[in-house]
């Protein structure tokens, strides 16, 4: 191997540890969501790219029940189904940034936090109305650069 050789190898690999260590190579993810609707944002190539719209969860409203109990476990069970949705496209997720109105972001931390396949990914949280999808992207962005 000559001398240049050796130096590009090198080379690609301080920038490969380089990019690990900053967080290009980490499986990231962003959400805005309420209580009804969650918008997904992740990167173009799962851990390359840019940041784009992925996919939008939604939280379908049930109403009917009489009895507050039966109401409470109805909210409950469509509550984990919309959480359960929002995950399926987060797979091996290390970091996260989670937006949006009201408690929902916190309950959503909680089920994160519950669930071993999302134990270790380091979520964060913010407050903020809502915002078009191409404002959304952006403001990911800057959270994870």
């Amino acid at each position: 191997m000559s001398g240049s050789e050796k130096f590009k190898t090198v080379k690609q690999i301080f920038h490969q540890q380089f990019n690990y260590i900053s967080g290009k190579n980490k499986k990231q993810f962003g959400i805005w969501m309420d209580s009804h609707k969650a918008t997904i944002i992740g990167r173009e190539n799962l851990n390359s790219g840019e940041f784009m719209v992925i996919a939008n969860e939604f939280n379908p409203v049930k109403s009917g029940n009489s009895n507050e109990n039966a109401a409470n476990n109805s909210e409950r069970t469509s509550q984990d189904k919309f959480f359960k949705g929002i995950t399926t496209h987060m797979q091996n997720a290390e970091e996260l940034h989670i937006t949006g109105t009201g408690q929902v972001q916190e309950q959503f931390i909680n089920y994160l936090a519950s669930t071993p396949q999302f134990k270790n990914t380091v979520a964060e949280q913010s407050t903020s109305n809502k915002m078009g999808e191409e404002k959304l992207v952006d403001y990911i962005s800057e959270k994870f650069n």
